[in-house]
């Protein structure tokens, strides 16, 4: 979770750390200005070493990579 103060930290510094650690799905989660929450996902590109950007998500997450899952927003 980004929280207010840790932005670069959360958006730069964590996916960098991750993709070197290998980590193949990333997810990044935010509060929009209006309070709801905001997914955004990212897959890492084994060529380049880095993420490229998925999907982003407001009310529900559906996705079926890394496994099959779906998430009202609203609900948590």
């Amino acid at each position: 979770m980004v929280s207010p103060g840790s932005e670069t930290t959360g958006r730069i510094v964590k996916a960098d750390q991750y993709a070197r650690a290998g980590i193949q799905f990333y997810w990044r989660v935010e509060q929009a200005a209006t309070g709801a929450p905001l997914v955004y996902t990212y897959v890492l590109d084994p060529a380049t070493g880095r993420y490229r950007d998925g999907e982003v998500f407001t009310g529900v997450v559906k996705l079926t990579a890394p496994f099959p899952i779906e998430v009202d927003l609203g609900q948590v």
